[in-house]
């Protein structure tokens, strides 16, 4: 008990990084997504139109299809050679909240493809703006849809954030492991995974309350 009341601190500071990149990659990636998407669903025909979807396409397709690490070090090593330059953690937030934005955007697209075109027409027959249309009608209910997907999506970022070690961050994990090859004991690394189980429990149970919000929704 002496032993891991030694290493808490260590293993609690971890925590703190971790918790940083959580919540500040969901503060932006959540609206960002949701942003996309709609950028995504609207049905303009003009050129300008065609090319902001082309843009956002490629976006989405970008970082969905390379891997999260590689981001990371791009962002990180590779931008300050044509003068972009991050600190460490902002570097971070900047590449997560982008690679999460394009999971969510796309999320959110398929709960805007699952609400029934009859409810844009009533809407539009009731004299709603498109705006009005998408806050008031269409996004709670998207919300209520796409709820599950995005659960999973959060429980990996918790995961996922474990890869700042590779620009030289500290997270949970790294604490862990520090531990374990200093001491040359499992027991740093039992805690921490015990941490990274009881931080999804927590998220699972958040995410089963959010959804019970939204059953009026039917």
């Amino acid at each position: 008990m002496s032993y891991i009341n030694s290493i808490l601190p260590a293993l609690m500071d971890g925590v703190k990084m971790t918790l940083g990149v959580f919540f500040l990659t969901l503060i932006g990636a959540i609206p960002l997504g949701m942003l996309v998407s709609v950028g995504l669903i609207q049905r303009g025909k003009n050129i300008l139109a065609k090319a902001g979807k082309a843009i956002l396409s490629a976006y989405i397709w970008v970082f969905r299809g390379t891997p999260l690490l590689l981001q990371l070090i791009f962002v990180f090593y590779g931008l300050p050679l044509i003068g972009i330059v991050f600190d460490r953690f902002s570097a971070v937030i900047f590449t997560f909240i982008l690679n999460y934005a394009a999971y969510f955007a796309e999320i959110y697209r398929g709960g805007f493809g699952a609400v029934e075109e009859g409810q844009f027409e009533a809407a539009t027959v009731l004299n709603m703006t498109r705006w009005q249309t998408l806050r008031y009608v269409v996004i709670p209910q998207v919300l209520k849809i796409v709820l599950p997907s995005m659960g999973n999506e959060v429980i990996n970022l918790v995961k996922d954030s474990s890869l700042v070690y590779v620009i030289g961050l500290g997270d949970l994990l790294r604490a862990g492991e520090v531990a374990t090859s200093r001491d040359v004991t499992l027991v740093p690394l039992v805690l921490v995974a015990v941490i990274y189980l009881v931080m999804t429990l927590l998220l699972t149970l958040l995410q089963r309350r959010v959804e019970k919000s939204f059953s009026y929704y039917k």
